[in-house]
């Protein structure tokens, strides 16, 4: 009677080694006036990154982080100034990653994976952390939105391309 191995199963193109929040900042500048000045939910401005490092030369092995920050912002208490900037309520900054690993996914091909899919995957945790934050900080829950990964991918390399023909010139 002989043994053979069972077949080794194939490995996922992709795979979530580890995820980790990198980088958290929550702070309320103007703290403890601007809780006697809030009388509705601040306005939030969200700007969103997605950044990727490469870090095993030999492997396919990338970080893949989402940079959020959220700044909260109420409309200026006018005393007859002109132009006065908007109250900084309260700054969110939290960068959220992963190390994930590619198998066997073509270089060509490696752009889109690491730009949609794996910040998709991020996501969810990311936008739990926000909110969670911003209620601690007693506000209102930032609650983000679903992202568009594909469309800031396709805008990164459409701002690509148009940066390329200045840097050839």
């Amino acid at each position: 009677m002989s043994e053979t191995a069972p077949p080794a199963q194939p490995q996922p193109p992709l795979a979530l080694n580890i995820q980790y929040t990198k980088d958290l900042s929550f702070e309320v500048p103007n703290a403890p006036a601007i809780y006697t000045q809030l009388r509705a939910a601040p306005a939030v401005n969200i700007t969103l990154d997605v950044q990727v490092k490469r870090i095993q030369e030999d492997q396919s092995v990338f970080e893949v982080a989402l940079a959020i920050r959220a700044e909260g912002t109420i409309p200026p208490v006018t005393n007859g100034a002109t132009e006065e900037k908007p109250v900084v309520v309260f700054i969110a900054d939290l960068v959220y990653a992963g190390v994930f690993t590619l198998h066997e996914i073509p270089e060509n091909q490696q752009e889109p994976v690491l730009l949609v899919e794996c910040p998709r995957l991020l996501f969810p945790f990311a936008r739990n952390i926000l909110a969670d934050v911003t209620r601690d900080g007693s506000f209102p829950p930032v609650l983000l939105g679903p992202i568009d990964f594909v469309g800031l991918w396709q805008s990164r390399r459409a701002q690509a391309a148009a940066a390329a023909p200045i840097a050839n010139a």
